[in-house]
């Protein structure tokens, strides 16, 4: 009992002294793995049930603005992408990243879970499962796990490791710090401190490589903050190449207009702040966004939307090959949705993970499928996504 103690403060120590490090969780948080190739793979999740009906927007659809009332975004102020489908108006970077042919959206997309909680529909989504806590491990560290690696990878230095990227692959985890930084001094009296310990010396040596990667950035947690780090990470030619980034607050139960507005200008500014910070190694990069579940297709008495179903998925980089909507498009008359209520799933989001991950890592598709969706039937890989 005492030994075990004696670990947990160590532990708890080591935590609080790779605070200089940049280690203490803040979210969002990043988390990075390195492997022997010079492509790169984001994923970027949107916890909490983003609105995919306005973010991409079906104008042309008739029932779209019955249903939505003061939510419908007026087509007038979005970017059209075509004769069907608008962009919300706050992702001016992203319009014009799909303007350039760098952009792409999945539209009515959902993962195998039909119904509404969060915490499933993310674990669902993050294990690769067809039922919540089916799998045990991510379906990241499994793509991770296909890559050979250039070293190492050391485990996360933060509170938890996101589902995904949870399992035998081992990952590095690191999130701006608000604390002080540590001093040299500090750094150097704590490695010693850990030289001799078999079990927290890795941790440590993480906990300082994850700092030296990321240079002189600042605490800053803003969304360009957060893009430029990403990007000072990923494009080091010691760097990782594959990378996750928590988004939260798309829970838009009330007073949506002004929050989605506020989210999709903080993602679309942080995407930004990648593509500038990546330079040319944009042009090898995929970054896919996602949503545990979409909403319903009609507002709710609190001037938002609550729990639905398909959403949709973006692919932003320069290795995408964009310029286009996917949509199997199921319509949103009454006898069109859901369970009466919900945008229909007809795009599956574990056939374009596969796809994505697949094609911008030179992965066969259906071996990825077969690996990262085995509990989930192993659908068949969406292709055709990403510039060879």
């Amino acid at each position: 009992m005492a030994s075990h103690s004696a670990s947990a403060s160590r532990r708890r120590f080591l935590s609080l002294a790779a605070a200089g490090a940049g280690a203490m969780l803040v979210a969002p948080h990043m988390v990075f793995a390195s492997v022997a190739t010079d492509r790169r793979f984001v994923f970027v999740i949107q916890r909490g049930a983003a609105d995919g009906l306005n973010i991409v927007v079906p104008y042309a659809e008739p029932a779209y603005a019955t249903l939505r009332g003061p939510l419908t975004i007026d087509a007038a102020s979005a970017t059209k992408l075509d004769g069907t489908f608008a962009l919300h108006p706050s992702l001016v970077q992203t319009a014009q990243m799909y303007q350039s042919g760098q952009a792409l959206f999945v539209h009515a997309i959902a993962s195998p879970y039909r119904d509404r909680s969060h915490f499933d529909g993310q674990n669902v989504l993050e294990t690769g499962g067809r039922a919540p806590y089916q799998v045990k491990d991510g379906w990241l560290n499994r793509l991770v796990g296909l890559m050979p690696a250039t070293r190492e990878n050391a485990i996360a230095l933060a509170p938890t490791v996101p589902a995904a990227l949870r399992g035998p692959a081992r990952v590095t985890s690191y999130a701006p710090s608000a604390l002080p930084a540590a001093s040299d001094d500090l750094l150097m009296r704590v490695s010693s401190l850990y030289e001799a310990d078999a079990q927290l010396r890795p941790l440590w040596e993480s906990a300082l490589g994850a700092r030296g990667l990321a240079g002189d950035i600042g605490p800053k947690q803003d969304p360009a903050s957060l893009g430029k780090l990403a990007a000072q990470f990923l494009a080091r030619p010691d760097g990782p190449r594959i990378a996750m980034i928590e988004t939260g607050g798309w829970d838009t139960h009330s007073a949506q207009n002004a929050r989605l507005a506020n989210q999709l200008k903080a993602l679309d500014t942080m995407v930004a702040a990648l593509r500038e910070g990546l330079g040319a190694d944009w042009d090898k990069t995929t970054v896919l966004v996602a949503t545990e579940f979409g909403r319903t297709a009609a507002a709710n008495g609190t001037g938002g939307t609550d729990h639905g179903q398909g959403s949709v998925a973006m692919l932003l980089g320069g290795a995408v090959k964009g310029g286009r909507v996917l949509a199997d498009w199921p319509g949103l008359r009454s006898a069109d949705l859901y369970e009466g209520r919900d945008l229909k799933p007809t795009a599956s989001l574990d056939a374009l993970i596969a796809g994505a991950a697949s094609e911008s890592l030179a992965l066969d598709p259906q071996r990825t499928a077969a690996t990262l969706f085995a509990e989930a039937g192993a659908p068949r890989a969406t292709t055709g996504l990403i510039r060879t």
